[in-house]
């Protein structure tokens, strides 16, 4: 588990941003909800959701030595104030999935960039190198961390983005039925991970999408 500690500072900046992305979305579509309760910050603290930013991923790190899936408190957001409530709902939850694949980017480019500059270190100086180590792990583990968020998020089960697209396809009986399941479908999903078929595609659907962050790494490093 202590091996794996380097992770925790990448997934909560991670999960702070994608976050952060659906508030700026629906601010842009009229909604000042989260600007207003001081959710656009950096600052992690607002955005801490005890169980899914903390006992989630320890309990993951502990049982699995990984973190499996993390969230962290959902930012307000009133469709009342969309001018088109169906496509600006759509608009708000795919943005964080997006945020997450361009963070995975950023980790990519990151890593490459310490790759280049790992062989000019001083021998000398082991702190030094222990930090760029950590850097190096981080940034690495950061890519395929946030390419399992956004695929945890686009998976169409309440609460997570990919049921707000589902929701907002739906006829207004039957989507005010389906959102009403909630934060039940974190568990839903949790036991679906423990059925061997979707936790195969679950890792396959990773695997394929982790390929063209590889092979950038591939042909720089």
């Amino acid at each position: 588990m202590q091996d794996q500690l380097y992770i925790l500072p990448i997934l909560l900046f991670s999960v702070v941003i994608h976050e952060i992305s659906h508030g700026w979305m629906a601010l842009r579509l009229g909604d000042t909800t989260a600007r207003d309760m001081g959710r656009l910050t950096l600052n992690p603290i607002p955005h801490i959701d005890p169980i899914g930013s903390v006992l989630v991923p320890l309990f993951s790190l502990f049982v699995a030595g990984r973190v499996l899936i993390a969230w962290a408190k959902p930012v307000p957001v009133n469709p009342l104030n969309f001018s088109n409530v169906r496509r600006d709902d759509i608009l708000v939850s795919v943005v964080g999935p997006l945020s997450n694949f361009a963070l995975s980017f950023v980790c990519t480019i990151l890593f490459i960039l310490l790759k280049k500059i790992e062989p000019l270190l001083p021998d000398s100086i082991p702190l030094l190198n222990e930090a760029f180590g950590f850097f190096m792990k981080m940034f690495s583990g950061g890519i395929l961390l946030n390419i399992m968020l956004a695929v945890f998020n686009m998976i169409p089960i309440p609460p997570l983005d990919g049921s707000h697209v589902v929701a907002s396809l739906l006829p207004d009986e039957m989507s005010a039925q389906y959102r009403s399941l909630g934060f039940f479908g974190i568990f839903f999903f949790l036991m679906l991970m423990r059925w061997h078929p979707f936790a195969l595609l679950f890792s396959e659907v990773i695997g394929v999408l982790a390929y063209p962050f590889e092979l950038l790494i591939e042909l720089f490093v």
